[in-house]
């Protein structure tokens, strides 16, 4: 039951926090920003967030500063949108699943295609 309620959750954080990145924050380090997947624990007390950055390596590590730095305002603007009891703790991760889904397929089309 309670993973079924983390779920739910990590959903509607996910939806909150691509509105509250988008509109929100000010912060000129943060670039483009796409929240790709929320993890919430079974106790709700920790949020991993998946984000995905479209930039170079430097935009990515200053989008990731910046979103440390408004971590606390990101935590209670998702305070004030979802109902909770205590607000989970957020922690963000780069979402490496579209690179690798990028070399996979690149090592396949060279696989298909050997004389390219």
């Amino acid at each position: 039951m309670s993973e079924l309620r983390a779920n739910r959750v990590g959903e509607q954080m996910k939806k909150e926090l691509g509105d509250i990145i988008s509109r929100k924050i000010k912060d000129p380090r943060v670039g483009f920003v796409t929240v790709t997947d929320v993890e919430v624990t079974g106790d709700l007390q920790q949020a991993t967030i998946f984000i995905s950055v479209l930039g170079e390596d430097k935009q990515k590590q200053d989008t990731l500063v910046g979103l440390a730095k408004a971590k606390g305002f990101i935590r209670s603007e998702i305070g004030k949108r979802i109902r909770l009891r205590k607000t989970p703790e957020l922690i963000f991760e780069w979402d490496e699943t579209i690179e690798k889904g990028n070399r996979i397929e690149h090592i396949l089309r060279d696989l298909n295609n050997p004389d390219a």
